[in-house]
């Protein structure tokens, strides 16, 4: 759905704030992992807390969104069914992927990813949907494919942790395209699929004294909110990408990843020149794909 840009002043700052702080969430995430990581808790105990815990928070925001008719309907619905059941796998590797990547120090290499995942959209939808690709586009996707070239050179090897992170959210939005249903009823199915094999991971972790859940106040505290922080910037994301112009988006979606590449450098990962050269020939590239946006929102508005 096209986001509505006859709002009022009041709602549209509204939209704003909340679309800048669903990216904020997000740009801030690796801390939080960080964190739990400090505290000995293992990235796949991250997963499952962050998959059962999630599940009661959608469906919170469902009943929010007023949605449990919409919830109804499409477990009536195989199909619809099956390519949720396909975007859960894709959304489960996503968040499996970075998780890893933190605990394990690639926090750079993780924004890279996210910094040409739209590129990478824009590059699915020409060869999957037919969308024409602007010149700006073009330019973008060339840029940010001599930055992953250089980043190969860099590392020594491809940069698997970014574009892994790229693919599995890009066929994310792919398989959610076919979904005739609002974010929160499609996030709320996800979860459910989810949560099933998490408590069981869960619950194993905890029966065999590896688990640390009500194992202290303060790493239980952090486990539970990995509900709210999963779903919680992603509500905010639905509610604001309805009432903003797509461009606007476009602009704010590139905070979280320079907020996960600023907390990468300040937790001492290694960035050399080289490196520093792969992220200018990217954020040239992002830079291009916004004035890109730009233009075509000024042009639909002038017609």
């Amino acid at each position: 759905m096209s986001a509505d840009t006859t709002k009022s002043p009041d709602e549209s700052r509204t939209a704003l704030i909340a679309g800048v702080g669903c990216y904020l969430l997000w740009g801030v995430l690796p801390l939080y992992f960080h964190l739990l990581s400090g505290l000995g808790v293992g990235a796949w105990e991250m997963v499952a807390h962050r998959t059962l815990w999630a599940a009661p928070w959608a469906f919170l925001a469902v009943l929010m969104a007023r949605q449990g008719g919409q919830v109804a309907a499409v477990l009536r619905q195989p199909r619809t069914l099956g390519i949720l059941a396909l975007s859960t796998a894709a959304i489960f590797i996503n968040w499996s992927i970075y998780v890893f990547a933190v605990t394990a120090n690639h926090v750079i290499e993780a924004s890279l990813g996210y910094y040409i995942n739209p590129l990478m959209n824009m590059a699915a939808g020409a060869l999957l949907f037919r969308e024409r690709i602007s010149r700006e586009g073009a330019i973008a996707i060339g840029l940010a494919v001599i930055g992953v070239a250089i980043q190969t050179a860099a590392l020594g090897h491809l940069p698997i942790i970014s574009l892994g992170v790229a693919l599995s959210f890009c066929l994310y939005a792919i398989l959610r395209k076919q979904v005739k249903a609002d974010a929160q009823t499609g996030l709320f199915i996800e979860c459910v699929y989810l949560a099933v094999p998490g408590l069981l991971y869960v619950l194993h972790l905890q029966a065999t004294g590896a688990g640390h859940l009500a194992s202290g106040a303060g790493v239980t505290t952090l486990l539970l909110l990995a509900g709210p922080a999963t779903v919680v910037p992603l509500v905010l994301f639905a509610w604001s990408a309805r009432r903003m112009p797509l461009s606007a988006m476009g602009f704010l979606q590139f905070i979280a990843p320079t907020l996960q590449f600023l907390i990468g450098v300040l937790l001492g990962e290694a960035f050399t020149p080289m490196r520093a050269l792969s992220f200018v020939f990217i954020w040239l590239g992002v830079a291009v794909f916004a004035y890109g946006a730009w233009k075509r929102t000024r042009a639909v508005a002038r017609a």
